[in-house]
């Protein structure tokens, strides 16, 4: 994608090893100086365009609303259907509008169809049920039977906040969720942090036991460990309801009901509040962007139709991921949605959103097969406006619930105006996943020997982003881990990981495979547009692939877990990539280098060395496998300068090429101030201005 202007005067093609800037070094790459979007020039010939869909937002918006003080008093579906406890009774509603009967199905009426059970219709939409309170209690099970014209069908209601599945039949079913003693928080939400530093994480296979892992065995075992290594938010995938446990939660059938297989509505509450103790926000990654297509779960055929929730036909199909896309033009389906953000902020106190797949709700193509390769891609009618109105109205109800929420877009497109504000016709994100960066690293350890490593061309890609944005960068998320792929550290060391791991062993495969292992996350981290995001259990190399039980593995849990003990053990040289893992991310709490925008200071192509300067720090980089260089010299701001994060420290498994207690002073020639370093062969550092 092609860069704003205004960064775009930063990014030559340079082949020297000295690099001209103005002497005064005064850049000021500060948030509060991000350009507005509608500064672009490449923008121009769309203009109307972006008015037009930032208009459709402001009328759907009026229309939603309605006379609520907000957009977020407008949107409580939850609070009116489903099942509520009044003082003498239980009242259950649905909407509904093609059915012609519904009842309750549960123990109290053996399960069985009766007229005493039997929903009113109270319009041309809804339905509801009142029944004495002795009928339904706490952990009791029940469903609805629909029926419409020419058919009938077992369903869960549509806004269940809990659903759990029997362990002989693997028959789902709703249960009343209504404890005698909720649960009471204990911590405030944590003050946001400047940047998110994201540790991403899966319930379920958080542990090393060989089956479904809990929430209360991820706040006692794995949640400490997020804490140590200095992740100030957690975000957590899988929690809304999913009937096949292999989709890895991204075929939701259930939008308002924890995930029963982790533990309880309580069980999560607590998880959520023991984070915020530890000053970690957390987020929920949403799934707004389609849902399953069961018909007994979810809210497919709900009431016979196909177009409840969803577009009509083949539009209301998803075409790679066997699910159904929600029609976010109905304002029913709005409702349901923005309620449901509402709800999981209100009700478990997420303090924010990944939202999942939004490139395949804002293209009618959902993107597949397509590259973006120009600006006119994002505005050749092939998008679904009702989709990005749906996405700019979550964000402007979320960040009214809770200023300080943090919504992020898994967002692939470069779609201009995602991450910006809604006042300047953005779609509102706060941040968009960098999802090109984990794509070009596999890319190059898969294609290119290191002897060929491009530093102009990897400063670019890991800093390629437009100048009004703020993005997320990783150098791997689940994706990378899952079967079918490798992650990072597997692609480096093979087979070789399983018996070249040992502290007292020496293998060559195993020092490049930690070297670059830590200088990929160092340097992406270190280019970062705003956060960072880590998938649980990568940051010391875990050794193999995600693959959840199915009918292809036997139903093994073998590979749906995470393998702890193998960086506890001393004696394996695991431990050294956690202890990376952990400096590193606490030098970006401390250091707040993260709050200005890296500037380029060397780009020499031909001896693969890498140098910038970002908040008074140099990041220096040599991805030349076998040549190291002295007395390097290149132009910097004049003063003394100290090391603070190393990669070769013995520490972190390096082998000590460097004195980390010398101090290195500029020298002045005249007309450079000239800075002399020691620059080994593959490496990476940090070196401090002092004041």
């Amino acid at each position: 994608m092609q860069k704003n202007l205004q960064l775009s005067k930063y990014c030559f093609n340079f082949t020297a090893n000295l690099i001209d800037l103005p002497k005064s070094q005064s850049f000021d790459f500060s948030v509060a100086r991000i350009p507005n979007l509608m500064n672009d020039p490449l923008l121009l010939p769309y203009l109307p365009v972006i008015q037009g869909r930032h208009q459709h937002f402001i009328d759907t918006l009026r229309r939603v609303q309605g006379d609520a003080k907000c957009l977020a008093d407008a949107c409580n579906s939850h609070l009116y259907y489903g099942l509520h406890r009044t003082h003498t009774e239980w009242v259950l509603r649905e909407w509904a509008p093609n059915a012609t009967a519904i009842f309750l199905l549960c123990d109290s009426n053996d399960w069985q169809k009766n007229k005493h059970y039997s929903f009113t219709k109270l319009n041309d939409q809804d339905w509801e049920l009142r029944v004495p309170a002795n009928i339904l209690r706490h952990e009791m099970l029940y469903k609805l039977l629909v029926e419409w014209e020419g058919g009938s069908g077992e369903r869960l209601p549509s806004h269940t906040t809990r659903a759990v599945q029997d362990e002989y039949t693997k028959v789902f079913s709703a249960q009343v969720w209504c404890p005698e003693h909720p649960y009471h928080w204990q911590h405030p939400r944590p003050k946001a942090a400047p940047h998110p530093l994201i540790y991403e994480a899966h319930i379920g296979m958080s542990t090393e036991h060989q089956r479904v892992s809990t929430f209360i065995e991820f706040r006692l075992y794995v949640l400490p460990r997020i804490a140590a290594l200095g992740y100030n938010t957690l975000q957590l995938m899988a929690i809304q309801e999913h009937p096949y446990y292999g989709s890895f939660g991204y075929q939701v059938a259930n939008f308002f009901a924890v995930s029963s297989r982790f533990g309880t509505p309580e069980e999560l509450k607590e998880l959520i509040d023991a984070a915020h103790g530890l000053g970690i926000r957390v987020l929920l990654d949403i799934v707004h962007s389609h849902s399953v297509s069961n018909e007994a779960e979810g809210l497919s055929l709900f009431d016979g139709t196909d177009y409840l929730y969803f577009h009509r036909g083949e539009r209301g199909k998803h075409p790679a991921w066997d699910s159904r896309c929600f029609d976010y033009g109905k304002p029913q389906v709005l409702n349901f949605l923005l309620s449901n953000c509402k709800y999981w902020l209100e009700e478990f106190r997420f303090d924010g959103f990944r939202f999942d797949g939004v490139t395949s709700m804002i293209y009618y193509d959902h993107g597949l097969g397509k590259a973006f390769t120009d600006y006119s891609f994002y505005y050749d009618g092939n998008e679904d406006d009702d989709a990005l109105v749906y996405l700019t109205m979550a964000n402007q109800l979320i960040h009214e619930l809770y200023p300080e929420a943090l919504t992020i877009a898994e967002e692939m497109s470069g779609l201009p105006g995602l991450a910006s504000p809604i006042a300047e016709k953005g779609v509102g994100f706060d941040y968009k996943l960098s999802m090109g960066i984990p794509d070009y690293w596999i890319k190059l350890l898969k294609e290119v020997p290191d002897e060929q490593w491009h530093v102009g061309n990897i400063y670019y890609e890991l800093t390629n982003k437009r100048a009004e944005e703020r993005t997320i960068s990783y150098a791997e998320s689940h994706d990378q881990a899952l079967v079918g792929d490798k992650t990072i550290f597997f692609w480096l060391t093979d087979k070789e990981v399983y018996t070249g791991m040992s502290v007292f062993d020496h293998s060559l495969i195993i020092d490049r495979a930690m070297a670059l292992h830590k200088m990929i996350r160092l340097v992406t981290l270190g280019t970062a547009g705003g956060g960072y995001l880590n998938f649980m259990g990568n940051e010391w190399g875990h050794p193999e692939w995600i693959d959840f039980p199915r009918q292809g593995n036997g139903w093994s849990y073998a590979h749906a877990r995470r393998l702890w003990s193998l960086a506890d053990d001393s004696n394996l040289k695991f431990k050294y990539l956690n202890a990376f893992d952990s400096a590193m991310i606490h030098f970006a709490t401390d250091s707040k280098f993260l709050d200005r925008e890296p500037h380029i200071l060397v780009r020499d192509i031909e001896r693969q060395l890498l140098i910038f300067e970002r908040s008074g720090y140099l990041f220096v980089f040599s991805f030349n496998p076998t040549t190291s260089y002295t007395d390097y010299q290149f132009d910097v701001p004049a003063g003394k300068y100290t090391t603070v994060l190393n990669t070769d420290n013995p520490a972190f498994g390096g082998d000590n090429r460097i004195d980390e207690s010398v101090e290195h002073f500029t020298q002045y020639t005249g007309k450079e101030n000239l800075l002399s370093l020691y620059i080994p062969a593959r490496i990476g550092f940090i070196l401090k201005l002092a004041n």
